[in-house]
């Protein structure tokens, strides 16, 4: 017995769709590839890692916790710009005393974590703490950035 290959019927009901279907399969292969890779230094941009960020409001403060394990509290840098948070610093890999590496998965390397604050904060009072690699900044809100009561006369 012989066997004989199957060919599936066309896809498409007319053959104008079968040239739209080609170039579906042509723009599907372009993310095929790492094509960043050709843009030399600025695939830097696709390197490195991002600690999670969160940023809440508790009543009359803003407060910004960073999970940032295995750094020490002088590492990161955190600056006050214009109403801009940025907090940005290097986790670098422990030396491994001439052992090879089987598996790596913390992330190593610059970080750079910004955000726009909702509110005006006094600079003045801001402050820092780090505990058991999280990194809590807390803002507090500037007086013209608090609520206040109107009477109405």
């Amino acid at each position: 017995m012989n066997l004989i290959r199957y060919q599936a019927p066309d896809a498409a009901p007319w053959p104008a769709l079968d040239r739209w279907s080609n170039l579906r399969d042509e723009l599907n292969s372009f993310f095929d590839i790492p094509f960043w890779s050709s843009f030399g230094r600025t695939g830097r941009l696709f390197t490195g890692w991002s600690p999670p960020f969160d940023l809440y409001e508790s009543g009359d403060h803003l407060v910004a916790v960073v999970e940032l394990p295995g750094m020490r509290k002088e590492d990161p840098d955190i600056s006050l710009h214009d109403g801009t948070l940025t907090i940005s610093g290097e986790r670098k890999r422990e030396s491994n005393n001439g052992e090879t590496a089987q598996r790596t998965e913390r992330y190593v390397g610059t970080f750079r974590r910004s955000t726009t604050l909702p509110a005006r904060v006094d600079a003045s009072k801001v402050s820092a703490t780090y505990e058991d690699g999280i990194l809590k900044v807390t803002l507090p809100k500037a007086e013209e950035a608090k609520p206040k009561q109107i009477q109405v006369s």
